[in-house]
Formats: structure tokens, C-alpha cells, sequence
């Protein structure tokens, strides 16, 4: 309830009382600590209160999920913001690297887990593979909010696990009896005394959509509710986007107006002002009217046009100027902000380079990075979640030999995701970088190709099958792959008495 609307309802009782209150508050506000707490002139319209986030969420999820999926479909700037978070968190997909200790073991586990991200392997639909889940995981968390991935343990592919991506919208939010006595269910979710999630009530729909009479009930342990908390008192999830739609809906109606006002204005126009002539016209003639004025219907300008008018009559031309350039300087800004507002530099968000240097690029790339780095942690967990899952479903299944599992499962699950590399801006600056990271202690080995999505074991093992190739025919690979430096420590270990003068 807002501050004005009682004071209304006290004037109206009371004006004495309605007085007195604005006195007090007027010498209030000259003592107040902080102006954002001030009731005066400039915050008499702003009336907030404080609420759970549940609260404060629950009556807005839906509407903003709805516009945010609107705008999806509509609006390039936030195409643009969902596909720079899928190119930068999922992008060309992870590596697994098994740490189990075993050599022999992770490069069975790996060549396991490659044939499983197959789409026939795992996913219910045999649709999308791991990667591209991943690719909908990102996209529905920033659109949606949120995305629920069931653990279906089901017959055929590779091992009998799959995953089935369920819609925030397929939480029955209309269940409130829960399953186990003392749960509460709220906005399809059980949960216990803790608030910890215990198990889902999901809508069950047939294919084209229509939903049935009874939702069915998925135990948390089977499934993976991936969405960002950012307050303790959340249950659910809030469309990313929620800050930043209005400024994009706006932007979208001043495009179109901007559009709309420069179609009009690449147009030219003529209008024929007509007098009727001083002189007499006898008759009638091809092209002119009765009374003798020439007859414009069906005239259109060309070039070199020569075209007879009527005596009196004027051209007058029609030519709307544009204004543009008066829009450029607008849509950067905003889109600054709407980039801003996701944490994002107004390059990524808008792919405009103008302007920009190397170290603007590439400052505002490593900000990025920041930004994104929220994101793969999250979804790390959730493959993580899944990986873990698979190996375990390999043991049942006997694919693989893990003698102890049970007993020793911290140590077979033991893994590392690698992402792909992306390309460098220049990758000159960039390999120089690298080396003096690299001989300077401040990164290691292991470090540089991670950055480059290698794994450190595969790329020692590859540099020396070439060398060792090399030597076989006879090339100098050495000098080839490492330049000048290896062959002087060559030529070192050649001739150590040299070395040491």
C-alpha cells in the first residue's frame, strides 16, 4: 500500500491529522540518513514493498515467461543476447577427460561416453544430441528461466539412460496436496521441511499438447531442475531476460517506427496543383479533361520524362527527409544498456566491431568471459550430474569393469570437462602471451591447453609421436615445431663443455 493512498484516506477522515503527518514527514525527510528512503517530491510515486522472493515472483512468472517468448520469436536483440550465450557457454561442446587413474579405463570410459552423446543414445526423442540438449538447456534458461531434465532409465541405445527435457510449464502449479505427510507442493514442486526439493509433479500432456487429468510424480533424485537462485527465499525459477524486456520491446517499436519513417521517406512524390486555363479551349483533345485541362491519371515519372501540362498548372514535389543518423546514435546506446544489463559488452550483444581496437576487444572479451563463466558452472554441475549417472548405468549394464565400485565410486568418477577453444582475436599476441605465461611460472602446462581445449597428456603424447616420427624419416621436427630454441638446446646437450663457456 502506498505511502499517498493512506495519507488520502486520512485527509478525507481527517484533514487536521493529514496535515500534521505531512509536517512530520517533510522534517523526516530533512533528517533521513538516505535519499532513496525519502518520501519527498522526486520518490512520492515509488511505492515498494519488501516480500519473499516467491511472493514477489509467483504472480509475475508466467507473464514475463510469456512476453520473454514473444520477444524470442520476434525480436532480433534478444536473439542476439541467446545466441551469444550459446555460442560462449555450450558452444562447439565439452570433453570429457576421465581422471580415473587407470590410462586404459579413461580411454574406455571416454570412447563410452562419445558414442552415448549421440542422439539415438541419449535422448528419449532420439532428436538432439548431448550437445545440443545443452544448446536448448542454455536457451530456455535465459528465455524460460529454467528447464527440468527427467533421468529416464529405459530400454535400447546404449545403455538404458536417457534424458527427457521437460518445460517449466509442465509443473502442475495447481497441485497442492503432497505425496509424503509434512511436504508442502508449491508451484509444482514438493518439498520438504528444509525446502529442499524432493520431487516434481508434472503435467502429462499427449503429443499434440492437450493435458490429461493426472500429473505424475518424479522423484528428485531422478531429475535436474537447472535455473539460477539469486535469493535465499527463491523455490523457482525468473526469466533472465525479466530486467531487460521493457528496453527491448522498446527498441523494437522505435525500429519499427524508425522503419516505417524511412520507407515513407524513400519515396518521392508529385502533386499536380490544376488551374483551369485563362484561355478558351474549343473542344476536346487526347489527354485532357472536358474542360480542357490536361489529364494527369495514370502519369508516373521516369527519366527523361517530357510530358506536356496544362496551362496554369504547377509540379510541386513531395520529398520526406531522413532521420537515421539521429537513430544510430540511439540504438547503440540501447543496446549498450540491454548488453549491460546481461552482463555483456555492447560488441557481443550487437556484433558491431566499429570503432573497436585489440585491447578494447579483447578487455571487454575477458569481462565476457566473467559473465559467461556463471553459466558453464552451472551447467557443468548438470552434466556432471549426468555423467555420473552414465557411468553408473555402464557398471550395471557391464560395459564396464570397475571392480569395488561402490566402495571406491568417488574415485571412479573422478573427470574434467574441457571446452572448445574458440578463435583467438590475434592469435600472434595471443601465442607470445601464452610463452611468457608459460615460462614465466605464472601459468602451467596443463593451463595453456586447457585455454585451448587440448588435453595436456594427448598433446605430449601427439607432439612426440611426431618427433619420434620425424626422426624415423629423417626431418629435424624439433626445430620445425619448437623454432630455434630447441635446436640450441640441442646443440647445448651436444657439446656440454661448450654450453658451460
Amino acid at each position: 500500500m502506498g505511502v499517498g493512498f493512506l495519507d488520502d484516506m486520512i485527509a478525507a477522515v481527517s484533514p487536521q491529522w493529514a496535515y500534521k503527518r505531512e509536517a512530520w514527514r517533510q522534517s523526516y525527510d530533512a533528517l533521513r540518513h538516505y535519499d532513496a528512503a525519502g518520501y519527498g517530491r522526486i520518490n512520492s510515486h515509488w511505492a515498494a514493498v519488501n516480500e519473499s522472493a516467491e511472493t514477489t515472483d509467483r504472480f509475475s512468472r508466467d507473464v514475463i515467461r510469456a512476453r520473454a517468448r514473444d520477444l524470442e520469436r520476434n525480436s532480433d536483440i534478444l536473439q542476439a543476447i541467446v545466441l551469444a550465450y550459446k555460442r560462449n557457454v555450450v558452444g562447439k561442446g565439452y570433453t570429457l577427460r576421465a581422471n580415473t587413474g587407470d590410462d586404459d579405463l579413461n580411454r574406455r570410459i571416454e570412447n563410452l561416453w562419445r558414442q552415448w552423446c549421440k542422439a539415438r543414445n541419449c535422448d528419449v526423442t532420439g532428436e538432439q544430441s548431448f550437445t545440443q540438449i545443452l544448446r536448448m538447456a542454455v536457451e530456455r534458461k535465459k528465455v524460460d528461466g529454467g528447464i527440468l531434465f527427467l533421468f529416464r532409465h529405459t530400454s535400447g541405445g546404449l545403455v538404458p539412460f536417457k534424458l527427457q527435457a521437460i518445460e517449466v510449464d509442465e509443473l502442475d502449479v495447481s497441485r497442492t496436496e503432497p505425496r509424503r505427510r509434512g511436504n508442502r507442493v508449491v508451484g509444482g514442486i514438493e518439498y520438504n521441511a528444509w525446502r529442499r526439493p524432493v520431487g516434481y509433479w508434472i503435467q502429462q500432456y499427449d503429443i499434440e499438447g492437450w493435458r490429461m487429468l493426472e500429473s505424475a510424480y518424479v522423484d528428485a533424485k531422478d531429475a535436474y531442475f537447472l535455473y539460477s537462485k539469486r535469493r535465499p527465499s527463491q523455490i523457482r525459477e525468473i526469466s533472465d531476460m525479466a530486467h531487460t524486456l521493457t528496453r527491448i520491446r522498446d527498441v523494437n517499436e522505435f525500429i519499427n517506427a524508425v522503419s516505417v519513417k524511412e520507407r515513407i521517406a524513400a519515396c518521392l512524390a508529385v502533386l499536380i496543383k490544376k488551374a483551369i486555363p485563362t484561355g478558351g479551349g474549343i473542344g476536346r483533345s487526347a489527354g485532357r479533361s472536358p474542360d480542357g485541362r490536361v489529364d494527369y491519371a495514370g502519369k508516373r515519372l521516369s527519366p527523361g520524362m517530357m510530358m506536356e501540362m496544362g496551362a496554369g498548372d504547377e509540379a510541386q514535389v513531395i520529398d520526406p527527409h531522413s532521420a537515421a543518423t539521429d537513430a544510430t546514435a540511439f540504438l547503440r546506446t540501447q543496446q549498450s544498456l540491454i548488453g549491460a544489463g546481461q552482463g555483456l559488452s555492447y560488441e557481443a550483444v550487437s556484433r558491431d566491431m566499429k570503432g573497436s581496437t585489440y585491447s578494447s576487444a579483447r578487455q571487454n572479451a575477458i569481462e565476457d568471459e566473467d559473465t559467461y563463466a556463471e553459466e558453464v558452472e552451472l551447467l557443468q554441475e548438470f552434466m556432471t550430474e549426468v555423467y555420473e549417472q552414465f557411468v553408473i548405468s555402464c557398471y550395471l549394464a557391464g560395459l564396464l569393469d570397475l571392480p569395488g565400485f561402490w566402495d571406491r565410486k568417488a574415485e571412479y568418477l573422478a573427470h574434467a570437462w574441457v571446452k572448445s577453444p574458440k578463435k583467438w582475436i590475434d592469435p600472434a599476441k595471443e601465442s607470445s602471451a601464452g610463452q611468457t605465461a608459460l615460462q614465466s611460472g605464472q601459468k602451467t602446462y596443463q593451463d595453456i591447453c586447457a585455454e585451448r581445449g587440448k588435453d595436456w597428456r594427448q598433446a605430449v603424447d601427439e607432439t612426440a609421436e611426431v618427433l619420434a616420427y620425424g626422426r624415423e624419416r629423417g626431418v629435424n621436427m624439433e626445430e620445425v615445431i619448437f623454432g630455434n630454441g630447441a635446436q640450441i638446446a640441442a646443440q647445448q646437450s651436444d657439446d656440454p663443455e661448450g654450453a658451460e663457456e
